[in-house]
């Protein structure tokens, strides 16, 4: 996601959507500005995730989306990862 959203509680709004939903997945900020998250579990829980990010947290401003299909990490749980620096 790209647009104002670090600062503006996207990733813990993003972690206690994904637990509500029963999403598996993680999130986390990139050194450019951008967010960064995976989502695994029932498709209809991850569209409600990717619908929810489209827009995120009421004081983040989301420019963009963009989707990448990927095979599962059967991951349990959600998390926030930290910031990869380079």
């Amino acid at each position: 996601m790209s647009g104002d959203v670090q600062g503006v509680f996207f990733r813990d709004s993003c972690r206690r959507l994904a637990t509500e939903q029963r999403v598996n997945g993680w999130v986390r900020n990139l050194p450019d500005g951008r967010v960064e998250a995976a989502f695994e579990g029932e498709p209809d829980a991850v569209a409600r995730l990717v619908d929810w990010a489209r827009q995120g947290p009421r004081t983040a401003i989301v420019d963009t989306v963009d989707l990448y299909d990927e095979q599962p990490e059967r991951l349990a749980g959600f998390e926030i990862r930290p910031t990869p620096w380079t």
